[in-house]
């Protein structure tokens, strides 16, 4: 196949000679994959959902029964959150904490965060591995005992050995085989997480719908209480006895003549505290508060009302010893990158589905448990495991629970084991998108030369956590006192940058927090900055509360913020100190021969989309939101210039291509759809777009207006290539020429269109819209005159109210008898009126030039759609004095444009 047509420029009538082709580039990037909703939740989920196993006894340990209730705060909070994470992911598509932060507080801050972020995403991983691994060996320790009870562990040092061994080992194993998994793709990795979901789901069920049925035969084991208890903790002496439920013998915590648990006392008579085995300190939830503010701390313990400030802050307090219910959201701005299109409205469903499944499960199986197990052996045994004892307190025979608890065991180990997926998954996002703003070398995201993913960073990420778990000697206490730090404070310092960037970016969203309060043209971010409020509190009080978190998370904080800052001066050095520039780092793959298997195409329809600069890829969105990704595929073709009469030269890409290329995956990323990068060397650019349509057997190919050919001119040079390519035979085809504002087309042989996805999915005004059919972005010029009042009234309430509507204010077409004093209240009044019935539209103000003015800015707000108002009439064509512009607009406008207008009568009495 060639792919270069050699015409000797200096012929009047060239004689064609056809060259040896040069090999196709195939290019290949870590984009080129998305996900649907479902498993961009199961991902997150599997961080999220995975803390239902163990969650509850942590928050319970520290501030007694009301567990429950500040989880389910915490849970029902978790939504408000999401909703920041929506807003910024609707601004940036790489829109995690490092983008967000470094857009509104700076560099050194967004390094800040990232390095916080990174050392959760680092013990996140282990602490669940290992959790997974100490359920495993649990569960083989108790059915080694039930099946086979001559070779039952008793000695508890032993078990503990194994436990310990064998937790280590099945962690080492659960990461190295989920780094293999993102080694391969985010598609194949989200594929186990959703299966791991699904069987979690019917463990949920189970259990839940078991234990409602338990919680109507028997009733409430225990009160619930909302105050949380965050006094001091002390030892109970314990005694011989049965559990209340399932009468099994078992040593139990004691209580007096009250109700009360007995505290354990030394030979002195002195309270035994309860010591923290990392700190070697009495536990306390107020952690370092009484150290600093001891009489403060008092006033916190023992509140006059919950509702007072110290109450208030105590609640706070217990909030941030819970807001580990929620991590993993920053794991969902990561995979926002590789949401299917439609991409936000399908990341909206998978923060739902979220919230509502974590909501169930996380805040269902703490109050559960609660209501269904005793006190007294709860937090004896169950602390590690509260949906295991949930099992073992249903109503039902014994060996049915323990087949029950073995079902919550394996459920347990499979999610966590999803969350180690989760952490590796979040954790290349992050390092990503520093990468991207050049803090880190290049050579970290080469992709990998099959599948296409950063698997360096990849191995760096695996290796951390691997050395993580060795080093820890799998102890779940050591791992979970240290996580948590980076979590709280990335949600802080996200929703800080999300209030600022409210200020600094007024750019329109198409999706903000809600409740925002308007005052003219200002907007007050209510519902955010409580959000933010609420954030900032919780990673204060956990700064003084959290004592091994604090420390160990401001330290590995330190050291990766300095490792980032001596990385991005030596990366910038190597750069010779020029700006850093993102040039996505893909693979590249050289044929022959272009073809559906070396390209990798499967669907039935093919698009082959001509792009040439990266500044002008009107033509590439407009394609991509017309086209359905379940039948289409587009291979984007890149033509790479030879020079007239050159042999085939060795393929290789330069910064231009680069650049084009990651603009192309960009667009892509943004709509969330696939393309297929192909870089055609040529000397004819206009042949090599067909020659590559017919290796490939496309139905269409579409290019964008070009600068020195009329549209209908490009369609004929195209079309006659076709013909001659395929020597005169009928072989279909539809050739586009496409921009923002214009679509023309040739059939050739009958044309071979592709069913766009409006056609048989659309089922209202807004599908079609979404499908980028018809005008989105209407601006309507007004002399804020009366007489513009009526056409505005008209036109709000003719256009769809998912249509945006801008004004642009213009010099006026009336007859001096309209004042401009009363011009200008009209104006003013139509806003404040439109703001009142939800139509919140913007008005441009013009400094002079009105018509190249408006054409301005009908390309750069990219306005399809123009409404002029015009005063001529059918029986004089005649407008006013100091109107040319209109005559401009009508020319110039790169849009459609209407010309509306009063009815004579109405303009002749005006005069």
């Amino acid at each position: 196949m060639s792919q270069t047509e050699s015409h000797p420029p200096s012929q009047g009538a060239p004689t064609r000679r056809l060259l040896k082709a040069a090999p196709v580039i195939l290019v290949g990037s870590v984009m080129f994959t998305f996900i649907s909703y479902w498993r961009v939740a199961a991902v997150v989920l599997c961080d999220m959902a995975s803390t239902a196993f163990y969650i509850g006894g942590i928050v319970e340990q520290l501030i007694g029964p009301a567990a429950p209730a500040i989880i389910l705060a915490v849970m029902l909070f978790s939504y408000a959150v999401r909703s920041v994470y929506i807003e910024s992911c609707s601004m940036f598509v790489r829109g995690g904490v490092y983008r967000v932060v470094k857009e509104a507080l700076g560099s050194l801050p967004a390094k800040g965060a990232v390095s916080a972020l990174l050392f959760d995403y680092i013990l996140t991983g282990p602490i669940s591995s290992v959790s997974a691994g100490q359920y495993l060996t649990g569960l083989f320790l108790d059915m080694l005992a039930l099946l086979l009870p001559g070779h039952a562990i008793h000695n508890e040092l032993t078990q503990s050995t194994i436990r310990s061994a064998g937790s280590v080992v099945i962690a080492v194993l659960i990461t190295l085989y989920f780094f293999r998994k993102n080694i391969i793709g985010i598609h194949e990795s989200s594929d186990k997480a959703l299966r791991i979901m699904y069987f979690t789901s019917i463990m949920a069920i189970i259990v839940l719908i078991w234990s409602g049925i338990t919680l109507a035969v028997r009733g409430p084991a225990n009160a619930l209480t909302w105050k949380p208890d965050l006094s001091e903790k002390f030892e109970y002496e314990t005694e011989s006895g049965e559990d209340r439920i399932t009468h099994e013998p078992r040593e139990v915590w004691k209580r007096d003549s009250n109700g009360n648990f007995v505290v354990q006392r030394d030979s002195e008579g002195n309270p035994v505290p309860r010591l923290n085995p990392v700190t070697g300190h009495q536990e306390d939830p107020l952690g370092f508060l009484p150290d600093l503010f001891p009489s403060f701390a008092e006033k916190v313990r023992n509140p006059t009302s919950l509702w007072t400030f110290v109450g208030l802050i105590g609640l706070l307090i217990a909030f941030g010893h819970s807001v580990l219910a929620m991590s993993g959201e920053e794991t969902l701005a990561q995979v926002y990158r590789e949401v299917e299109s439609p991409k936000l409205k399908n990341f909206e469903k998978a923060g739902f589905v979220i919230f509502i499944y974590s909501l169930i499960l996380t805040a269902g199986t703490s109050f559960l448990a609660v209501l269904l197990i005793p006190e007294e052996v709860r937090m004896r045994f169950y602390a590690d495991n509260l949906l295991g004892g949930l099992a073992m307190h249903v109503v039902g025979p014994a060996h049915v629970r323990l087949v029950l608890n073995a079902l919550v065991v394996i459920a347990g180990f499979l999610i966590l084991s999803g969350a180690v997926n989760t952490s590796i998954i979040g954790s290349n996002g992050v390092l990503n998108r520093v990468a991207d703003d050049g803090v880190l070398p290049d050579w970290l995201q080469k992709p990998h030369p099959k599948y296409g993913t950063t698997y360096r960073m990849l191995r760096i990420i695996a290796g951390l956590q691997v050395v993580t778990i060795i080093v820890s000697r799998g102890d779940m206490i050591l791992l979970g006192e240290a996580y948590a730090f980076g979590v709280v404070w990335s949600f802080a310092l996200k929703a800080i940058s999300m209030v600022v960037l409210r200020f600094q970016d007024r750019r329109p969203r198409e999706f903000k927090v809600p409740f925002n309060i308007s005052i003219g043209s200002f907007e007050l971010p209510v519902g955010l900055g409580l959000i933010t409020l609420v954030l900032t509190g919780t990673a204060i009080a956990n700064l003084f509360t959290k004592e091994v978190a604090t420390v160990s998370g401001l330290v590995f904080t330190a050291v990766f913020l300095t490792t980032l800052i001596v990385s991005e001066r030596f990366t910038n050095k190597s750069r010779g100190g020029t700006a850093p520039e993102h040039l996505e780092q893909v693979s590249q793959q050289t044929t022959d021969v272009v073809s559906d298997k070396t390209v990798g195409l499967t669907l039935p329809y093919r698009k082959v989309v001509a792009v040439r600069s990266p500044e002008h890829l009107d033509v590439l969105r407009l394609t991509l939101e017309e086209t359905d990704p379940e039948t289409t595929e587009i291979i984007v073709v890149m033509a790479k210039t030879l020079a007239w009469g050159s042999q085939a030269t060795p393929p290789g890409l330069d910064r231009y291509d680069q650049r084009l290329i990651t603009a192309v995956i960009e667009m892509g990323e943004t709509i969330g759809k696939q393309v297929k990068p192909l870089v055609v060397p040529t000397n004819n650019a206009l042949f090599a777009i067909v020659n590559t349509a017919s290796s490939l057997q496309a139905q269409e190919i579409v290019v964008g207006t070009s600068s020195t050919l009329t549209a209908e001119s490009l369609l004929n040079r195209l079309a006659a290539h076709w013909t001659q390519l395929h020597e005169g035979q009928s072989c279909p085809l539809t050739i586009r020429v496409l921009d923002r504002n214009l679509e023309v087309h040739y059939d050739l042989s009958g044309g071979n269109r592709i069913p766009k996805i409006s056609q048989p999915k659309t089922r209202s005004v807004a599908d079609l819209r979404e499908a980028a059919v018809g005008a989105r972005r209407v601006l309507m010029t007004h002399d804020g005159t009366p007489s513009n009042d009526d056409i505005l009234d008209a036109v709000l309430t003719i256009l769809d109210p998912g249509v945006e509507l801008a004004l642009v204010h213009v010099p006026s077409t009336k007859p001096a008898i309209e004042l401009p004093t009363e011009a200008g209240k009209s104006l003013t009044f139509d806003r404040q009126r439109n703001q009142r019935v939800g139509r919140d539209i913007e008005v441009h103000e013009l400094a002079a030039d009105t018509g190249p003015a408006i054409v301005r800015l009908i390309r750069e707000q990219d306005y399809n759609l123009v409404i002029v108002f015009s005063c001529a009439t059918p029986e004089n064509q005649l407008q006013p004095p100091g109107t040319n512009w209109l005559a401009h607009v009508d020319e110039q406008a790169p849009c459609l444009v209407f010309s509306a207008r009063l009815p004579p009568g109405a303009v002749n009495g005006a005069s």
